[in-house]
């Protein structure tokens, strides 16, 4: 799991860049999170329900939550 791949998909989730949230379902290596942001693209553009498009955004952005809190970025220190 590459921790960029989380935040270029909350920043493409949150700025409504879907074509390059769709580029990133493909890229990533996270099955997951490729398989969430499916799902609210599927739901975005084909779903005549409201519902269901916020409950699949809502689920992505759960899941990124999720990924990027269990899986911190390593810092480096610098002297």
């Amino acid at each position: 799991m590459n921790i960029p791949d989380y935040d270029k998909a909350l920043y493409f989730t949150l700025w409504g860049q879907w074509d390059d949230l769709l580029i990133l379902m493909v890229r990533t290596q996270d099955d997951f999170l490729s398989k969430k942001i499916e799902t609210f693209l599927h739901a975005f553009h084909y779903s005549h329900s409201e519902q269901q498009i916020m409950s699949s955004h809502d689920s992505l952005l759960h899941y990124i939550d999720h990924a990027m809190r269990d899986n911190p970025i390593e810092t480096v220190e610098v002297f």
